[in-house]
C-alpha cells in the first residue's frame, strides 16, 4: 500500500470512527432536538463539529458543583422544618382556600421537592418599573442596611448610573455592615469597564466572588456558557429585591446600543417578609457554591400586619440540579390556566414541550399573550424566536411587540386572576437548561392586578403581530429564521 493511500485509509478510519461514537454518544440523556443539532454539526463539519460538542455539550456543572447542591438542598430543608406553622403554607393548606386553583397546590409541591424552598406566607410586595429609580431606590436601602448586604446578579458594571449603588455598599461597609458580592464572571467580563469594577470591589471594604469562573489555567472549567443569571438583593434578611434587572446602566456601555437609542426595560420586586429570608438562603446557596463558606442567617420573622397578603415560593433552577425545575414550574402553569395567560420574556426560544402547552393552551380557549421586544440585541436568538410566531398566531395567541429602540427586558407570567411569576428566568432553552435562574411563584390577586396594570402599559407601547402581515415577510427571513431555529437547542 503506497504512502499516500494508507493516510488517507487512516483519515477515513477515524472520520468514521467519530461519526459511530457520536451516534452511540450524543443522543445519551438529551432532547431529540438537541442530539440531532449536535449530530448535524458533527457530521457536516466533523472536526469542528467534534471539538464544539467537547467544548459546549455537556449542560452539567462539575460533580462537585451537584453534590454542593445536594448538601445545601438538605441544609434548607432542615431549616425549614423549623419554621413556624404561621409562616409555612403547605400544599395541604393551599387546597382549603378557594381564592387559589386547586392545581396551585401540586404544583408547590413539585417545586419543593425539586428546589427545597416551601412557600411562605406574609409578604408585601411592590413592583419598581423604571430603571434608573430602580437602582437609585436599593443604593438607598442599602443605606439602611444594620446588619448585612448580599448582592447578587449576573451583570455588574461601575459606570455613572451605578456608581451611587457602589457608594451605597462603601458606607454600609464603612459603618461595619457585612457586605458580600457575587457577579458572573463571563457576563460581567463582556461589558466595558470590567477591570473598574474589578478595582472598585477590591478597594471597597467587602467580600466579593466571580460566579462560576473559567479558569483552566487553575483547574477550574466546565461549559463556559454555564451561567449564573439570577439577579437579588437581600437587606438584613429581611428586605430583598430580584427580578430582571442587572447592575449596569440601560445601554449596557455598548457605543452601538447607544448609536441605536437602545435602552433596556425592566421590572424588579421589592419583597419584605419572609420570603426575604428563602431569597437569602439562594445567596447563602451561591456563596457556598464559590467559596465553600455556609453563611448562617437568622430565622424568618412571623407574618407582622394585614397588609402582608401574599403567599410566595422561591424556584431556583440551573444545571446544578437534576431537573428543569423552570420548564417545569412554567409548563404546570401554563396546563394549569383556564382564562388567561400573560407571558412577558426578551428571548422566547421554548423547548417543544413548553411550545405545545402554550399552543395547547390557547387551542383550549385560554386567552393568550406574548409579550416581545420589535428589537432585540441578540440577532441569532432574535430569528430563532421569530421562527416560532406563526405557530403560534394560528394557534391563536396573541404577539405583542414592544416599540423600539427599547428592549423589553421585564420576564414575568400571569395566570388567571390570582397566580403570578416573577424573576430572571426567560422563556427559553437557556434560562431551562443552561442558566442558574431565580423565578418566585406568587399566590396574590393584588399582585396579578399590579402586574395587569404594567402589561397593560406595555401594551399601550407596543403594536400586535397579525397572522395575515406575519406571512408577509420576505423569503429570506424565513431562511434565515429557520437557520438560527437549528441552532436554538445549543445557544
Amino acid at each position: 500500500m503506497e504512502l499516500g493511500t494508507f493516510w488517507v485509509t487512516i483519515a477515513f478510519v477515524v472520520d468514521l470512527a467519530f461519526r459511530v461514537i457520536a451516534l452511540v454518544v450524543v443522543p445519551r440523556n438529551r432532547r431529540p432536538q438537541t442530539a440531532m443539532a449536535w449530530l448535524l454539526a458533527i457530521f457536516f463539519i466533523p472536526y469542528f463539529g467534534f471539538l464544539a460538542f467537547v467544548a459546549f455539550g455537556s449542560r452539567r456543572l462539575p460533580k462537585k458543583r451537584r453534590d454542593n447542591q445536594l448538601a445545601i438542598n438538605t441544609h434548607l430543608r432542615s431549616r425549614s422544618s423549623l419554621l413556624s406553622p404561621g409562616i409555612v403554607v403547605t400544599p395541604e393548606n393551599l387546597l382549603d382556600r378557594p381564592e387559589f386553583p386547586r392545581w396551585l397546590s401540586p404544583t408547590v409541591r413539585m417545586n419543593e421537592k425539586l428546589g427545597a424552598m416551601p412557600m411562605v406566607a406574609g409578604n408585601d410586595v411592590s413592583f419598581m418599573t423604571d430603571y434608573r429609580d430602580s437602582i437609585a431606590e436599593m443604593a438607598s436601602a442599602i443605606d439602611a442596611a444594620e446588619t448585612t448586604v448580599h448582592v447578587e446578579f449576573y451583570i455588574m458594571s461601575y459606570d455613572e448610573v451605578t456608581k451611587e449603588f457602589f457608594a451605597a455598599l462603601e458606607r454600609a461597609g464603612q459603618r461595619g455592615v457585612i457586605v458580600r458580592v457575587l457577579y458572573d464572571q463571563v457576563a460581567s467580563a463582556r461589558i466595558t469597564g470590567y477591570r473598574e469594577l474589578r478595582a472598585e470591589l477590591d478597594r471597597l471594604t467587602l467580600s466579593h466572588q466571580a460566579m462560576l469562573p473559567v479558569q483552566p489555567w487553575r483547574g477550574v472549567y466546565q461549559r463556559p456558557d454555564l451561567r449564573n443569571h439570577r439577579k437579588l438583593l437581600v437587606i438584613d434578611s429581611t428586605l430583598a429585591y430580584t427580578g430582571s434587572q442587572n447592575i449596569i446602566e440601560p445601554s449596557y456601555r455598548n457605543p452601538r446600543h447607544k448609536a441605536r437609542g437602545l435602552e433596556w426595560l425592566d421590572v424588579m420586586m421589592k419583597v419584605e417578609g419572609p420570603l426575604a429570608d428563602s431569597l437569602e438562603a439562594l445567596f447563602v446557596s451561591d456563596w457556598y457554591q464559590e467559596t465553600g463558606e455556609l453563611l448562617t442567617t437568622p430565622s424568618p420573622r412571623a407574618p407582622s400586619g394585614p397588609s402582608q397578603d401574599v403567599c410566595a415560593q422561591v424556584v431556583p433552577s440551573g444545571p446544578a440540579f437534576e431537573g428543569e425545575n423552570n420548564l417545569r414550574l412554567f409548563n404546570s402553569l401554563v396546563y394549569g390556566a383556564r382564562t388567561r395567560l400573560v407571558l412577558s420574556s426578551p428571548y422566547f426560544v421554548p423547548d417543544e414541550s413548553m411550545r405545545y402547552a402554550i399552543t395547547t393552551a390557547a387551542e383550549r380557549g385560554v386567552e393568550v399573550h406574548l409579550m416581545v421586544s420589535e428589537i432585540a440585541d441578540q440577532q441569532l436568538v432574535f430569528y430563532a424566536q421569530r421562527s416560532y410566531y406563526d405557530e403560534l398566531l394560528e394557534a391563536g395567541v396573541r404577539i405583542w411587540l414592544y416599540r423600539a429602540p427599547t428592549i423589553l427586558h421585564s420576564k414575568f407570567v400571569i395566570i388567571d386572576d390570582a397566580i403570578s411569576v416573577i424573576g430572571s428566568s426567560n422563556i427559553d432553552m437557556r434560562s431551562f437548561s443552561l442558566n442558574l435562574e431565580v423565578s418566585v411563584l406568587m399566590a396574590s390577586p393584588r399582585v396579578v392586578g399590579e402586574l395587569e396594570s404594567l402589561y397593560l402599559d406595555y401594551r399601550s407601547h407596543s403594536s400586535e403581530l397579525t397572522l395575515a402581515a406575519w406571512r408577509q415577510r420576505p423569503w429570506h427571513a424565513r431562511f434565515i429564521e429557520g437557520l438560527a431555529r437549528l441552532t436554538a437547542t445549543v445557544q
